[in-house]
């Protein structure tokens, strides 16, 4: 059986001689791995078409054991991303983070276009990293089932003050005045700035996931709160992560 869909390769592997095999998002079937038989021999559409970092239309054999690629024809190769090492790794970790939480065998258009967008800005260099970064984490986590609670202060229910702490292990927020009590778990400073931020990532409507714009102090805020809702809710590290941050260890967020 043939399967006919639309991708974004997220992961590559040398397996054997010349063989790859493939990890793709794809809209159709969600995370699905699959092998580029004699990758070396291949034409060479096929060859740059599953490519880590590019978006393309697939022919996938569906075999008994194992998902062969038969065809693929690039729609969009992400060039910039190659351009700041970066740039790349941050596209590396939002990759290993999509195979984490999009589902297998089943619809997965949403996640696939977030990845997307997030790859065209991050190619194009024209929005800040943190801000992408938290965009990517926390929408990618609400749509995966892990959406937190950023409505009010869990305690009182004040919606806005002028310090709020966001509590990444339960998902929920403090009003400043709620926080003295002692509390089981780390909080993460968000001022106002940082705070609407938060909240935009998770509720804006889709097609102004991207558009905001916040000072530096509130994007180290808001990248720090969200990539510890990661942590501590997946309880688990990032290998690509890690090294972004080596990669950028003391650069400045722009």
């Amino acid at each position: 059986m043939k399967i006919d869909a639309r991708g974004l390769v997220v992961s590559e592997k040398r397996v054997g001689e010349g063989d790859r095999l493939v990890t793709v998002l794809t809209g159709e079937r969600g995370i699905l791995r699959a092998f580029v038989r004699q990758s070396r021999r291949a034409g060479s559409g096929r060859l740059s078409a599953t490519r880590l970092f590019t978006y393309s239309r697939f022919s996938i054999f569906e075999g008994r054991d194992s998902y062969i690629i038969d065809d693929a024809q690039p729609i969009e190769v992400f060039f910039g991303l190659r351009e700041d090492i970066g740039r790349l790794s941050l596209a590396q970790y939002f990759c290993e983070l999509a195979v984490v939480l999009a589902p297998q065998d089943s619809e997965a258009e949403m996640f696939l276009r977030l990845l997307l967008n997030a790859m065209y800005f991050l190619s194009k260099n024209m929005r800040p990293e943190a801000v992408l970064k938290a965009a990517v984490e926390m929408r990618m986590m609400s749509f995966a089932g892990y959406m937190p609670n950023l409505i009010c202060c869990a305690d009182c229910g004040c919606y806005e003050s002028e310090t709020m702490y966001f509590l990444p292990r339960s998902g929920r927020i403090l009003c400043g005045n709620c926080c003295g009590k002692q509390q089981p778990e780390p909080m993460y400073l968000l001022h106002p700035g940082a705070m609407t931020a938060l909240r935009h990532t998770v509720y804006a409507d889709f097609d102004k996931l991207f558009s905001f714009r916040v000072s530096e102090e509130a994007a180290k805020e808001l990248s720090a709160a969200s990539e510890h809702y990661v942590l501590e809710t997946l309880q688990r590290g990032f290998a690509t992560l890690d090294f972004y941050h080596q990669m950028t260890n003391g650069a400045k967020i722009s």
